[in-house]
């Protein structure tokens, strides 16, 4: 069993404290009322504690999609064929997703990265391809995958943030996608916060109320058959999870270990956040989470982790879009406490006490 200690038990820097609070400060100063900019002021205060400096920035930006598919859509749980991934790809490449014209307008890097599909480096030219395998096994019969594929697919999420630390990027992004996931990402979440899949399992790209019917019944009987192997976060992973799912779970880790800030999408990407938080607590601080997504389930997550996203906007597409759409908002915090002046220096008057 894999559970010597490893890269991904490496603790993160705590946020100093010393940092936060002079990060307050600075913004009780600026020209405007204390706390007017609402959440705008905490997101700057958090950038400042991760970047651990009175001047955050966050103009360089990074974006990765991990690609996988799963076994698990043998049993019918998913309205779209596993053709799809490899059509996508081809798309985010082209130009015309909706995380493609979302990085275009970040002037950000975009790479995607295929984990476990059909795809290949001739069907498929401009992706980086780390395929595991064609997609996991089907995790109702046997594990989702070996832990010697899982170590892979988390050493894949580090190496691209490594990548990303070399090149001095302040922001990054994961994205995913691939057939099968929102039905991994369910028994994810409903493992590791011991809550019935029905609660959670919502219709993914599609599926009618029959179909969220038995794909809940699809992933309690998975869950069931995997009882007393799943003792960990890595093995909920191994056992129930995705290549992509477990890539994204150690970027996030690998990214907080290097103090850049990262922004978690939605369903999908939350369940690798959990995983990841429960592989390793002390990441926590340096995730931003950047929407509700319309995934029934993700609410449940977001409750447990104490958390309120940034914005709600009904999305459930994934790829990242969701946190593309934040990114902005973040900038635009960064900008307003680095460039604001203070009272003192606009020789503007205080509240008077």
């Amino acid at each position: 069993m894999t559970q010597s200690k490893t890269w991904w038990h490496e603790p993160a820097s705590a946020i100093q404290e010393a940092t936060i609070q002079a990060a307050q400060d600075h913004q009780n100063k600026l020209t405007k009322p204390q706390g007017s900019l609402g959440r705008l002021e905490n997101i700057a205060i958090q950038l400042c504690g991760i970047q651990n400096t009175l001047k955050p920035s966050t103009e360089k930006i990074a974006i990765t999609i991990f690609v996988g598919d799963h076994g698990i859509v043998e049993e019918g749980v998913s309205a779209f064929p596993q053709a799809v991934t490899i059509e996508m790809q081809k798309n985010f490449i082209a130009g015309g997703a909706a995380i493609s014209v979302l990085s275009d307008s970040l002037g950000a890097s975009l790479e995607v990265v295929n984990m476990g599909s059909l795809a290949t480096e001739s069907s498929v030219p401009g992706v980086n391809h780390q395929a595991i395998a064609p997609g996991t096994a089907n995790f109702l019969k046997q594990p989702a995958m070996t832990e010697s594929q899982l170590d892979a697919a988390l050493n894949a999420g580090k190496e691209t943030i490594d990548h990303a630390n070399n090149e001095q990027i302040e922001l990054w992004l994961g994205g995913e996608m691939g057939i099968g996931n929102t039905t991994a990402a369910t028994a994810i979440i409903s493992e590791l916060l011991h809550i019935a899949p029905s609660q959670i399992v919502g219709p993914g790209t599609g599926l009618n109320s029959e179909g969220v019917i038995h794909k809940a019944q699809v992933i309690e009987k998975a869950l069931a058959f995997h009882q007393g192997k799943m003792d960990s976060p890595y093995h909920v992973l191994q056992h129930v999870g995705g290549y992509e799912i477990a890539a994204l779970a150690g970027a996030y880790i690998r990214a907080a270990q290097l103090k850049i800030a990262t922004i978690v999408d939605g369903f999908i990407c939350g369940s690798a956040a959990l995983a990841a938080i429960k592989m390793n607590p002390s990441i926590e601080p340096y995730l931003f989470f950047s929407h509700r997504s319309a995934e029934p389930g993700h609410q449940l997550l977001l409750d447990h982790l104490e958390v309120e996203p940034i914005v709600d906007l009904t999305l459930r597409l994934g790829e990242g879009s969701g946190a593309a759409i934040v990114t902005p908002l973040i900038q635009m915090a960064t900008r307003l406490h680095n460039k604001m002046a203070t009272f003192d220096d606009a020789g503007v008057s205080e509240k008077i006490d």
